[in-house]
């Protein structure tokens, strides 16, 4: 089909509730349904929470853990995708032998049709990296999984484009954690304990450049460059002691917001995607004009890689 109707979810999860986590995204799938959308997408380590597993002992995150794809949350995304005719993508914490992973999982007709494992995992230091991408079919587009951190490694976005993605899923759990940037940092909680008596002051603190404002200076240039439509997820509230601004959204491949959560609830938005736009875009030119015999070597050359965010507790 050359048109998907994509919606984009944003919740407050409770950490390592995943039968609450699971009733939210059901609830949550239904209304996306209702409403015409082919496809869902919800934020980073949804059916875990995220953040609190930055703390968890080897045996505390892999009793955490599910196998992939017979694991009881899998199956329970089967039966909520199939009782409601749509395709659903959502993120847990995987094992595979002695090994855990930031995994997320796109399940459709009945069975997993995708599963891609974080590249740069850093929550936990017991969580493995993943080590390759993934493109998939879904409803007759081609579409590509990075998690978090992955995209604001550019190449990894480039690698996903180069290998047919039209359509990127990018759950994140971020916003509002310090920074080297100037004005990033963390939203103090009076701001949201007063969300519904002055919700202006916490939309500012949301919009700026703790949250929104910093998402805007990257995520629309990796819808552009690369001519791809983007569906943006995130949660909305605390996410384990971290409070995050939501702003779920989609963008297309000129880069433009198609549509957004502004809401402080738990929510969805749905736009619709359309595959004339992408040869129309920018970036879909560019793809074609590479010259890679001038930058193979550079680009390809060996590098170690060391990173971790300044808000980790050393351990």
């Amino acid at each position: 089909m050359d048109e998907l109707n994509i919606a984009v979810a944003q919740f407050q999860p409770k950490d390592g509730d995943k039968a609450y986590n699971l009733a939210v995204i059901e609830n949550l799938t239904r209304k996306a349904k209702s409403r015409g959308a082919d496809v869902i997408s919800f934020h980073e380590m949804s059916i875990t929470g995220y953040t609190f597993t930055k703390d968890l002992s080897y045996d505390e995150i892999v009793n955490l853990a599910e196998s992939v794809p017979a694991g009881e949350s899998i199956q329970a995304l089967i039966r909520i995708s199939k009782e409601n005719d749509i395709a659903i993508l959502a993120g847990l914490v995987e094992k595979e032998n002695k090994a855990v992973f930031n995994t997320y999982v796109c399940v459709s007709l009945g069975e997993v049709v995708a599963k891609f494992r974080k590249l740069h995992p850093f929550i936990n230091r017991h969580m493995s990296a993943g080590n390759k991408y993934e493109v998939f079919n879904l409803k007759g587009w081609k579409c590509g999984i990075l998690i978090c951190y992955d995209n604001n490694v550019i190449e990894n976005v480039r690698a996903t484009a180069i290998l047919g993605a039209e359509l990127i899923f990018a759950p994140h759990v971020t916003g509002c954690t310090p920074s080297a940037m100037p004005g990033r940092g963390y939203v103090d909680d009076k701001f949201w304990k007063n969300r519904e008596t002055d919700p202006v002051s916490l939309r500012l603190e949301f919009e700026g450049p703790k949250g929104r404002g910093w998402l805007m200076r990257w995520l629309p240039a990796r819808a552009y460059d690369n001519g791809v439509y983007y569906a943006f997820t995130n949660p909305i509230g605390y996410d384990g002691e971290h409070l995050k601004n939501g702003n779920s959204m989609i963008l297309d491949p000129y880069g433009e917001v198609l549509t957004e959560i502004k809401s402080f609830e738990d929510e969805i938005t749905i736009a619709k995607v359309t595959k004339n736009k992408i040869p129309l875009a920018g970036g879909f030119r560019y793809m074609n004009a590479r010259r890679p015999d001038l930058y193979r070597d550079i680009i390809g050359k060996e590098h170690t890689s060391n990173f971790k965010p300044t808000w980790i507790n050393e351990k």
